[in-house]
């Protein structure tokens, strides 16, 4: 008779209650050695909660952790660090101006009296990143490294502190597919030498690629525990959200009628972040009633290209018409507001939101000066609370009310306020950049369809994505830019996957 494997984690009813909300509603949980467990789900499901608490960040209000078959009690991340668990945030907690080794050994430092002992660290350091994905100069700074890079710091920071189980959680909301792959590798390389990770994620792909076994969380509570080969990826999108879903809406539509175009860029060049041309002499007409998809890999002037018809970055050459009136060089975010322009940029956390705001200030920020939200430059709050009411009831936004500090909604649900707030305006001219990323299945389709209903109301959508099939599902045409320059360009029914990606990685040059 074969003895069964001790499991390296139990979460036995594990609850938590915050206000108005029940994350964890009684969660089981049981990890294996060696084993890559997926925690699936939606945004808002009770993913993080229940890491958070494993991780000692958040306390349990009933259940009990075990690790080895003991109870453990674990307030703290650096008890959670004692019993050898490191997490992985999704977004990383590196000091930027800091070195790689700086930021691995940071508060594990090896000291003699007042002087780090760098160059031990430095070989800890070499030895951990033995493996060639795990290499990173330890000497470069993190301001200087990639996404990618930087995730690899964090991964060789908590094998430093000789963590066994390891906690990733949306670990590749931001990376490339290169970088999702090299990812994938250094996980299968770990758990072969006998660590164990748990994987958060959203993405049902990604968990039928990686994971051993997979647990789906659907309103804080276990829907089931399943072995990856036993499933698919259907499946697991109808336990994430209790219904058939749609796994890619379709864009395929009727042509977009001939009229004025409603934007001209004409020779636009702009400046990046690093005072550098980030957009040279872009030639480009938005149309009413079409979705424009601009594909690239990220950091070939997507966002400039954005900022500039937002009115968040100035020309320095070219001309900038909306509609018939052409527009001053310098930003003014303010005048493209009242000519119709409304923006969802890619960090919503950072730019299209205020956080530490109110979920009702948040649904008014653009027009907190305008009737009916404001009378003689004082908050008229009846009509703000009520308008909040109707945007949050009109696009299912799930969180504890209008009250509440925007940081207390999921991802998708804060993406969900952004879009409310843009589309109320009825824009003629939507700029949707990333609006997808970091969404699970469920709040991936409800995107798109506001993205196409917008376009059949007659707005112009201007669809910036790093999803590929994102873009060949919604577009009626396409443009792809690397170096800042629109390389190809073409109808959507006119071109292909492999036409793109070879524009992407700048073959049409």
């Amino acid at each position: 008779m074969v003895k069964p494997v001790e499991p390296v984690l139990e979460l036995v009813n594990v609850t938590k209650l915050f206000p108005g909300v029940l994350a964890n509603d009684h969660i089981g949980l049981e990890l294996r050695p060696g084993e890559i467990h997926a925690l699936l789900g939606e945004n808002g499901a009770g993913k993080t909660t229940l890491m958070n608490i494993l991780y000692g960040l958040l306390r349990p209000d009933e259940g009990e952790i075990r690790i080895h078959g003991q109870v453990c009690h674990i307030d703290s991340p650096r008890e959670a660090i004692a019993h050898g668990i490191g997490m992985v945030h999704q977004h990383f907690m590196l000091v930027p101006t800091l070195t790689v080794a700086e930021n691995i050994m940071l508060g594990h430092e090896l000291v003699s009296g007042p002087f780090l002992r760098r160059a031990e660290a430095a070989r800890r350091i070499a030895q951990l990143s033995g493996d060639p994905a795990l290499n990173v100069a330890p000497d470069a700074r993190v301001w200087q490294l990639s996404v990618g890079e930087q995730q690899r710091v964090e991964i060789l920071k908590v094998l430093y502190r000789g963590a066994q189980l390891l906690i990733l959680d949306e670990p590749t909301a931001s990376l490339t597919p290169q970088e999702t792959g090299c990812l994938f590798d250094i996980l299968r390389s770990m758990v072969a030498r006998g660590k164990s990770v748990i994987f958060i994620s959203h993405k049902r792909e990604e968990v039928m690629a990686l994971s051993d076994r997979v647990t789906v969380l659907r309103q804080g509570r276990v829907v089931g525990t399943v072995n990856r080969a036993d499933t698919s990826d259907r499946d697991l999108a109808c336990m994430m959200v209790g219904r058939e879903v749609v796994l890619r809406v379709t864009g395929q539509r009727s042509p977009h009628a001939a009229e004025a175009p409603v934007a001209r860029l004409e020779a636009v060049s702009a400046l990046g972040s690093h005072q550098r041309l980030a957009l040279q002499e872009i030639d480009l007409n938005l149309y009413g009633g079409e979705i424009l998809g601009v594909a690239g890999v990220d950091g070939n002037g997507q966002t400039e290209l954005a900022e500039v018809i937002a009115g968040l970055r100035a020309l320095v050459a070219g001309t900038l018409w909306i509609g018939e009136r052409r527009q001053p060089p310098v930003a003014d975010a303010a005048r493209r507001i009242d000519q119709g322009v409304a923006y969802v940029p890619a960090e919503r956390k950072r730019r299209g939101a205020v956080v530490s705001l109110s979920i009702t200030m948040n649904a008014i920020l653009k027009n907190h000066r305008r009737a009916p939200y404001a009378r003689h430059g004082v908050l008229n709050h009846p009509a703000i609370r009520a308008f909040t009411e109707q945007q949050i009831a009109a696009y299912d936004i799930r969180g504890p009310g209008g009250h509440a500090a925007a940081d207390t909604l999921s991802g998708g649900n804060l993406q969900k306020l952004i879009l409310a707030r843009e589309i109320s305006s009825r824009p003629a001219i939507l700029i949707a950049e990333q609006p997808s990323r970091g969404l699970d299945v469920g709040a991936i389709e409800y995107v798109q369809r506001l993205l196409l209903e917008q376009r059949e109301r007659g707005c112009a959508v201007l669809l910036i994505s790093a999803d590929l099939d994102e873009i060949l599902a919604l577009s009626d045409r396409i443009i792809v830019m690397y170096a800042g320059r629109i390389v190809y360009q073409c109808e959507n029914v006119d071109t292909s996957r492999e036409q793109i990606g070879l524009a992407m990685a700048g073959r049409y040059c």
